[in-house]
């Protein structure tokens, strides 16, 4: 559990709502099903002509991460290379043929298989980079799903405002129900302002982070698969890969 994103969010909410209650104002004004509608209906419906399919799922699959980000065990996969390098030293890459299937990391398992094929090591590294950069082109594709959002909500807001002005304009004969009614067309706006900038943007730059932290472990990958391949020192390895990890 990210126990930033919770605090982020109930700091959030706490600042907005103790803001509106400080200046006199009630809960009760800020919700509108109209508003709600039109705001959420409308940019979700935006943001899916914009998305194919395929990316559409993957933003909702990665979603949980805003909360529950994936373990990036970074010092682990270290320390998995460089057992991986005194084995191939000691025993021979073929050695290493063992360790393929009980790898829970398929890119890792990849990376390995090459190795034990007897790749040259810029045929690894162009194999292996080229797969590592569509993964992550991929995920940053389905990352528009949360950019999309943060982009259309407040514009959609604002259409939600001018629907209820132009309720309100004809009801101009009665001065009764103007206040009202001009304070209901404005929370289509505040919708829209808060599903961009307190859920969209800040979920969807949270998981870019952990999208980027695997990218990182992929690299890190790359580089140890390499070391070995070269025939490098494990200790010299070990020290090249410890400059991935950011303190």
């Amino acid at each position: 559990m990210d126990i930033l994103t919770i605090v982020g969010l109930v700091v959030a909410f706490g600042g907005i709502i103790g803001g509106m209650l400080e200046e006199g104002g009630h809960i009760g004004s800020l919700l509108n099903t109209a508003a709600f509608i039109i705001v959420f209906g409308g940019t979700i419906g935006a943001v899916l002509i914009q998305m194919p399919m395929d990316a559409f799922k993957r933003a909702l699959s990665r979603s949980k991460w805003a909360f529950m980000p994936p373990k990036i065990p970074m010092q682990e996969t270290i320390e998995k290379i460089v057992g991986w390098s005194n084995i191939a030293r000691k025993e021979g890459l073929l050695r290493l043929e063992d360790h393929i299937q009980q790898e829970p990391d398929p890119f890792a398992s990849k990376a390995l298989q090459l190795l034990v094929d007897g790749k040259e090591p810029e045929e690894i590294r162009h194999i292996l980079e080229m797969d590592l950069g569509i993964r992550e082109e991929t995920d940053m594709q389905a990352m528009g799903f949360y950019d999309g959002l943060g982009g259309y909500a407040p514009t959609i807001g604002i259409i939600g405002a001018v629907l209820g002005l132009i309720h309100v304009m004809g009801n101009l004969a009665d001065p009764s129900k103007l206040g009202g009614g001009i304070a209901a067309a404005f929370v289509a706006t505040i919708y829209g302002l808060v599903l961009a900038n307190v859920f969209a943007l800040p979920m969807g730059n949270k998981i870019k982070s952990v999208i980027k932290k695997q990218t990182r472990l992929g690299e890190l990958i790359i580089e140890g698969v390499i070391a070995i391949a070269h025939g490098e020192n494990p200790r010299n390895i070990e020290s090249r890969l410890q400059g991935f990890i950011i303190k």
